[in-house]
């Protein structure tokens, strides 16, 4: 794995995280009827690095990873598009699940390099 595909991995991997604490912060109003207010500054933040990363991929992954990327930044456009209060905080909590899952498999799909691998998963 060249410097790069590290250097981005480990972006895509903060941005997974960082999407997975805003869903965690919304997480105890899930019952509430009232529109989520969202801190749509950060989510731009966020949105903007996706996008960098969905388009750097491109020479250094493969297709498959590039294409949940692009997904994962499609989904964060969408939810910026209704942010905020629009969206109900139920909503809200599922368009981020809805912008993890192709991180999550983006990541899978990533080789992780054999020393930073569990003893059992070497090969």
């Amino acid at each position: 794995m060249t410097s790069e595909q590290r250097q981005l991995r480990q972006t895509v991997i903060f941005l997974r995280t960082s999407f997975e604490a805003v869903q965690h912060s919304i997480a105890g109003r899930l019952e509430d009827p009232l529109p989520c207010w969202m801190d749509t500054s950060m989510l731009s933040m966020l949105s903007r690095e996706l996008t960098r990363c969905s388009q750097q991929s491109k020479p250094l992954f493969a297709p498959t990873v590039t294409e949940q990327l692009y997904i994962a930044s499609q989904q964060c456009d969408l939810l910026l598009k209704q942010c905020p209060g629009v969206l109900n905080s139920a909503v809200c909590y599922r368009q981020l699940g809805a912008i993890m899952l192709p991180l999550t498999s983006a990541l899978q799909q990533i080789d992780t390099p054999a020393k930073r691998r569990w003893p059992w998963q070497r090969i």
